[in-house]
């Protein structure tokens, strides 16, 4: 279990990939994601995860030198889910699979260099921030509580424009 962020977008995934800084990886998502959310974005033609290695927690928590550290919070997660010792090691070993060194700006603003670049070539955009198993991340998005939120207000607080569990709706 980790943090995943998935993308619906207008574009074609090479599009999106081309858009992406260095380390960031788009893995292509499936015809029933593109429909999902059409319901929020009707002229979705891709959906992808955006990965750092083999996770986006990158994208929304720095990693600590100490991997201990940086795993504290994930452990907390884990044992909430009351995973077991065996689950967790194997989760804690996705998670270290990152993607090495981050871009200098770190890569909660290299992910809003991204949207901002993603909103003036192709419009509104949607992310989806998940926590939970790999396999899970591609699943259902609860269209219930959508949120739209102005490119102003994502570059303003790059680090807290994304929310756990809703889809949220860049627009310029």
């Amino acid at each position: 279990m980790c943090y995943f962020l998935r993308l619906a977008s207008p574009l074609t995934l090479s599009e999106v990939r081309a858009m992406l800084p260095a380390g960031l990886t788009a893995r292509a998502g499936t015809p029933a994601e593109v429909a999902w959310f059409r319901g929020l974005l009707p002229n979705a033609q891709t959906t992808a995860l955006l990965l750092v290695g083999a996770c986006s927690c990158d994208l929304v928590r720095p990693r600590d030198l100490v991997p201990r550290v940086d795993e504290r919070h994930l452990r907390e997660r884990y044992f909430k889910r009351g995973l077991g010792r065996q689950e967790i090691v194997r989760e804690l070993e996705r998670h270290r699979r990152g993607g090495g060194r981050p871009p200098a700006e770190g890569w909660p603003r290299a992910l809003v260099a991204f949207a901002a670049e993603h909103a003036r070539n192709a419009g509104p955009t949607v992310y989806e921030l998940r926590f939970g198993p790999a396999d899970e991340a591609s699943g259902p998005p609860d269209l219930s509580r959508p949120e739209e939120v102005p490119l102003a207000r994502v570059r303003a607080a790059p680090d807290r424009w994304l929310v756990e569990g809703r889809p949220v709706t860049v627009v310029r």
